[in-house]
This record gives C-alpha cells, sequence and structure tokens, in this order.
C-alpha cells in the first residue's frame, strides 16, 4: 500500500518531513549569543540568520508552487529534502559569519518545498469537514520540530558546541529526506507532467483576484511579523537581563511550540466547542495577552509561561488560516499554498528587522504591545471577514 492510500499513511509520511524541516529552521535561535562570540559579529546580525532562513523560504514559493502542481508533489519535496540535508552538513563546515548566511539561505529555500506542498497534498487526499483535525495532526510533527530544534539546540550546545547542533540537524533531515522517498516510492518513479509558465501565471491571477484570499495571504502576514519577530532576539534579551544563556532561551522557545502541541492534540475539542470563527476571536485575544507579559520582561520562567500561551494562541490563528486557503483554489492548491506561505514567510524575514529596530527605538514594552493590539485586531477582522460566505 502507497502512503497516499491511505490519510493515516499519508500524514505520517508528511509528518517526518515536517519535522525535519521546522527542526532546521529553529536550531540557530538559542544560539545567537554564542554564534556572535566565537564569529566576531554583532548579535543583532546574528539574529538575522532567521531572516536568511525565512526570506529564501518566502521567495521561492512562487516558484515551487507551479513546480509541485506540475511535476509532482511528492517528487518535489523528496528532492527539497535532500538539498536541505546537504545545506546542513556544509554548516558544520562554515569558517564566518558569511558563509553561514549563504547555507542558511539555500537551508531556507530548501525547506520551503516541505510543509507548504504537505498542506497541498492533504487539500487534495482528505475531505474538507475532516480537514482541520488532520492538518492539525500534522502540526504535531511540525511542532515537535520547532520545540526539538530550539530546545536541543541550546541544551546540548555546551556539549557538542554550535558545529555539532548542526552535524545533529543534518542527520534529522537525512531521516526525513529518506522517510518521504520511501513513503512516496511509486509517486516518485512516476511520470510526470510538463512545467508551463503561462498557465502557471494565469493560476495566480486567478488565485489573486479572490477576494478571501487576499485576506488570508494578508492575514499571516501580519501574524508572522507579530508572533516572530520577537523570537531571534529573545536570548539576547535574556543574557542582558542576566538570567543566563544559549539553555535558557531555548527553553522558552521550548515554550512557544509546547503550546502549539498542546492545541494540535486538543484541536477536535477545540473546534467542536468554539467553531471557526470564534476560535480566530479567542485565538487573536490568547495571543494578544501572552505577548504583553513577554513584553513586561519578567523571569525567564515566565517568558516561558507566555510563550506556552502565545502557542496556543497562534495556532488556533494559524491553523485555521491553513484550512480556508487549502479551498482557495482546488484546481491549483500548491500554487495557492506556495503564495500562503509567501505571505508569511515575507512577514517573519521581516519581522526580525521591525522588532530589532522596535526593541532599539522603543523599548521592549511598547514594542510587544503594539504586536499585541495587531495580533489582537486581527483574530476580529479576520473572523468576521472569513464568517462571510465565498
Amino acid at each position: 500500500m502507497r502512503a497516499a492510500d491511505s490519510p493515516a499513511r499519508l500524514i505520517a509520511v508528511l509528518s517526518a518531513g515536517g519535522f525535519a524541516s521546522t527542526f532546521a529552521g529553529r536550531v540557530v535561535e538559542p544560539l545567537v549569543g554564542v554564534l556572535a562570540r566565537d564569529l566576531a559579529s554583532p548579535p543583532a546580525t546574528v539574529a538575522l540568520l532567521s531572516t536568511a532562513f525565512a526570506l529564501p523560504y518566502a521567495l521561492i514559493q512562487p516558484v515551487l508552487g507551479p513546480v509541485g502542481d506540475a511535476l509532482g508533489k511528492e517528487r518535489v519535496m523528496a528532492a527539497c529534502l535532500g538539498v536541505l540535508t546537504l545545506a546542513l552538513v556544509a554548516c558544520v563546515f562554515a569558517g564566518g559569519i558569511g558563509p553561514l548566511f549563504g547555507l542558511r539561505m539555500l537551508a531556507g529555500a530548501a525547506a520551503g518545498g516541505v510543509i507548504p506542498l504537505s498542506l497541498a497534498m492533504m487539500g487534495d487526499r482528505i475531505p474538507m469537514e475532516r480537514r482541520q483535525v488532520a492538518i492539525g495532526r500534522f502540526l504535531v510533527a511540525v511542532i515537535l520540530g520547532q520545540l526539538s530544534g530550539s530546545t536541543f539546540a541550546g541544551l546540548i550546545e555546551g556539549e557538542i558546541g554550535w558545529r555539532g547542533v548542526f552535524v545533529l540537524a543534518a542527520v534529522v533531515g537525512g531521516l526525513g529526506c529518506g522517510a518521504v522517498t520511501l513513503g512516496f516510492g511509486r509517486a516518485l518513479r512516476a511520470a510526470g507532467g510538463r512545467l508551463a509558465f503561462g498557465p502557471a501565471l494565469a493560476r495566480y491571477r486567478a488565485i489573486l483576484a479572490n477576494p478571501r484570499a487576499r485576506v488570508l495571504f494578508g492575514a499571516v502576514f501580519v501574524e508572522a511579523i507579530a508572533v516572530f519577530g520577537i523570537f531571534p532576539h529573545l536570548a539576547h534579551l535574556i543574557e542582558a537581563r542576566g538570567e543566563g544563556g544559549p539553555r535558557e532561551a531555548g527553553l522558552v522557545l521550548a515554550g512557544f511550540a509546547a503550546g502549539g502541541l498542546v492545541y494540535s492534540l486538543a484541536v477536535g475539542l477545540i473546534l467542536r466547542l468554539l467553531g471557526q470563527t470564534r476560535m480566530l476571536v479567542v485565538g487573536g485575544a490568547t495571543a494578544g495577552l501572552a505577548l504583553v507579559v513577554v513584553g513586561l520582561a519578567g523571569a525567564w520562567q515566565v517568558d516561558a509561561a507566555a510563550l506556552m500561551v502565545l502557542g496556543l494562541g497562534y495556532y488556533m490563528l494559524h491553523n485555521t488560516y491553513q484550512v480556508q486557503v487549502t479551498e482557495v483554489a482546488p484546481q491549483a492548491r500548491a500554487s495557492a499554498v506556495a503564495l500562503h506561505a509567501f505571505s508569511f514567510f515575507c512577514g517573519q524575514a521581516l519581522g526580525v528587522a521591525v522588532l530589532g529596530f522596535g526593541l532599539t527605538t522603543l523599548g521592549q514594552f511598547p514594542a510587544l504591545a503594539l504586536c499585541a493590539l495587531a495580533i489582537a485586531l486581527l483574530g476580529l477582522g479576520t473572523a468576521w471577514r472569513l464568517a462571510r460566505p465565498g
């Protein structure tokens, strides 16, 4: 039986790739202080390694969407995981901040072919009434990848060094690539279609003409800035308060993933109790409250608890947007989800610089209070707009 023949097997195979891609994306954030010292670079510059991963992830989406629709989503995903693994191996041998930036850019572009194509495949094969719970189950692996990447990087860096952390990330990437290759073996050998840029551009024009699509793309752009902009700066802020280093930063960042994991395990119950519309309102308010607590700059244990609440609220918003976008263009799901990911990671890449500027000019509490207001209003606005037919 092929992985595609059963929704449970499909989710298992996709989860292996999703775990590997998010593990690779999160390993740098707790290491900002260590990398700054070892590579003789300012912490604010090293924090932009997150942007170096996120921006190519975003920019490659308009290419990978049509390529996946034309040549086969399974084939493109396996190839991207292979390139991701090679980039992580090369990071082990990086001799300076410049080469490390270049390799993180390559890794980000390769990782861009995993989660968006996974969502498109679930949209193709899982009915809409079961899709939010199914995507929630897939998110367990994605979030565990985030949790493991940020936590293990902070905890084990003292034992194996930052180069050893990249060795571990490369091993995880290789295992994910192997699982996807084996799971989609027949699909990888099947004949692919032909890539034509004219029809691809026509599909993009049709998707962007859909008002609902524009709402969803704008929503994930805003939420990425408001929620993720602070993450690469947390390690430096915790160190500046004299509360620890990579270990404490890793545990704080793990709180966000833990909150997402709570959501993923309880998504069926939350959906029955609230429905999609009220889930957006509650998610926005919950995330906003958590950002206010982080802005107060208390102990790192308080930050970890706040990020757990932030993760719960964020995934109540983001998972709902993901489900909605899989129905924007049923005949070109990879392209629609690719534009969605493009908007999200553009926001995530921009958010690091925006929050860096805000922290410098306004201070920690005012900057995060503005983010809290933005995410709360986003939940209210999208709840009203997406509740309308269309």
